[in-house]
């Protein structure tokens, strides 16, 4: 394989993973805010719980979707690794997340008493603590995705190694 091409099947996976991670945060986000704006539950442990949710639903689309040729190893195997990587990434958003929520929540306090404020109709406390999980998000994005890529989804690399006995797919151009 070309290395334009398989940049581009990376791009392809990357943006494929982005979409699922993009999910994800709908996931995580809609968690995070029924239980911490709605349930009460502070907000560390709100933020872990939608994290776990976020992860169960990214393994079973990137699982399905964005690597369906990984195929080489168990579920099971694959779902500890992905669970371990992610396991890593909460290591490093939970931190973040907490440093983050003390400067977002004064950032929201100016964005709240601005015409964004009055027409979101969004507390301060509220739009600070989804800004702080945003950027935290973002940060741990990458990480996950090389990550997953080079460990859990690693036998892609194998297969393409290995000579094709019979392919479905036209030789490349």
């Amino acid at each position: 394989m070309t290395p334009s091409r398989l940049s581009r099947s990376e791009l392809t996976r990357f943006l494929k993973f982005s979409v699922v991670g993009t999910f994800g945060a709908v996931v995580d986000f809609g968690a995070f805010n029924v239980l911490h704006g709605s349930l009460g539950w502070p907000a560390i442990p709100a933020s872990v719980f939608s994290f776990l949710a976020a992860v169960t639903s990214n393994f079973i689309w990137n699982r399905l979707w964005t690597y369906p040729d990984s195929r080489t190893r168990s579920v099971r195997r694959q779902a500890g690794q992905f669970a371990l990587v992610s396991v890593v990434g909460l290591a490093i958003r939970t931190p973040l997340f907490a440093v983050l929520i003390g400067p977002a929540t004064s950032l929201a306090v100016i964005l709240v008493q601005t015409r964004f404020g009055s027409i979101a109709g969004v507390t301060a406390a509220a739009l600070g603590s989804n800004l702080a999980l945003a950027a935290a998000v973002s940060v741990v994005l990458f990480w996950n995705f090389l990550a997953n890529r080079l460990w859990t989804y690693a036998d892609i690399d194998r297969q393409r190694s290995r000579p094709a006995t019979r392919s479905a797919d036209p030789p490349p151009v």
